[in-house]
């Protein structure tokens, strides 16, 4: 009997045990809960735009040439300063175009001398044949000379104003306004006059273009908002903070051709440019603005999700656990996405913390991080 009981009590103990063990594993496998950020679907309406990767081309490049020989002997402004119309870039040695203009001036005082002696001689002989004291074959000479004097002195005076030309010519100044870049022929070089290396390039850098290309599914929205007014265009660009910078500009140019081997209809934007933010060559983001979307489902594009069957998103639901969703994506504007189908005003949706859900799991909704 006493082996009997020490049995049971083993027994017992050992069950004991085992219960002991099962609730600690029980309290080990607790579901643990998923911090996450979440954004609620919100229903706005929204401009309707046409976006494309475009660069920025400047309206007038100008190659800056001499127009005469000589020595340069001043160069009045820096490598990629900011010029404007009329400015003096450069100066050459005028002294020969000087002394070239000088002697034409006295050439043509010679010439107008001569001239006066014609006229006398022709007003006197003018009279004698009035009187009939000469023949007119006999006046017809002084006549003559009268004639070629007045000749030689138009001609010297078109030798003197171009004489003058080249003396202008020796101090060459901007044609535009804009921004010169390096000076590629520097002080002390002798130069020829239309050489084929130019002096300086200048662009012009305000207002300027920007060039883009769209899908040609929106040809007819663009020509409908060019024909009822200047149609906004907006420029962005990243910089290397991270940060996007937007210029406003107004579309000026539909191309007259659709390209067929890409689908897309060429832009032209035209931006102010004030500050100088877009510079010639540069790769830019540029969206026109075709009118307004009303009522449109806004969600951050960061809650959108690629799988094998399309996008999807996560979202919470009111038992705090999260859900997959399909969605229908209409277009993406910047950091949104507008949503077709698949979601409605109030729900909300994941933007944070996505790569560890499953369907169903329990999320906790945490603060988004500050940004920067």
């Amino acid at each position: 009997m006493l082996a009997i009981a020490v049995a049971g009590a083993g027994v017992l103990s050992a069950c004991s045990a085992e219960h002991s063990s099962a609730q600690s594993k029980t309290a080990g496998t607790k579901e643990q809960s998923v911090p996450v950020v979440v954004a609620d679907v919100a229903r706005r309406t929204v401009p309707l735009r046409a976006q494309g990767i475009g660069n920025v081309e400047s309206p007038a490049a100008v190659a800056v040439k001499s127009r005469i020989d000589g020595q340069i002997v001043k160069v009045d402004f820096r490598d990629g300063s900011q010029v404007t119309k009329g400015q003096i870039l450069f100066e050459i040695d005028p002294r020969q175009a000087i002394a070239q203009l000088q002697q034409t001036q006295a050439k043509l005082a010679s010439d107008v001398a001569q001239r006066r002696h014609a006229q006398e001689q022709d007003k006197r002989y003018k009279d004698l044949l009035q009187k009939k004291f000469i023949s007119p074959d006999g006046y017809e000479q002084y006549k003559t000379n009268l004639d070629s004097a007045q000749s030689n002195v138009d001609a010297d005076h078109a030798a003197v104003e171009n004489a003058q030309l080249q003396v202008e010519f020796a101090t060459i100044r901007a044609p535009i306004s804009g921004r010169a870049g390096r000076i590629m022929i520097p002080q002390g070089n002798l130069v020829k006059a239309n050489d084929t290396n130019p002096l300086v390039v200048i662009n012009q850098i305000s207002p300027i273009f920007v060039n883009f290309a769209v899908p040609e599914q929106y040809l007819p929205q663009i020509r409908a908002a060019l024909h009822a007014g200047p149609a906004a265009v907006d420029i962005s660009t990243a910089g290397g903070d991270g940060k996007t910078t937007h210029v406003s500009g107004t579309l000026a140019f539909i191309d007259n051709t659709v390209d067929i081997t890409t689908g897309t209809i060429k832009l032209r934007a035209s931006v102010p440019n004030k500050d100088a933010s877009l510079w010639p060559g540069q790769f830019v983001n540029a969206a026109v603005t075709l009118g307004e979307q009303a009522n449109a489902l806004i969600i951050p594009s960061d809650a959108v999700q690629m799988g094998p069957e399309g996008p999807y998103v996560f979202i919470v639901d009111g038992s705090s656990r999260a859900q997959m969703r399909k969605i229908l994506v209409d277009r993406t504007a910047g950091q949104e996405t507008l949503v077709a189908k698949g979601l409605a005003a109030g729900e909300r949706v994941v933007v944070d913390g996505q790569s560890r859900l499953l369907p169903g799991t329990a999320v906790t909704i945490k603060a988004p991080a500050p940004k920067g």
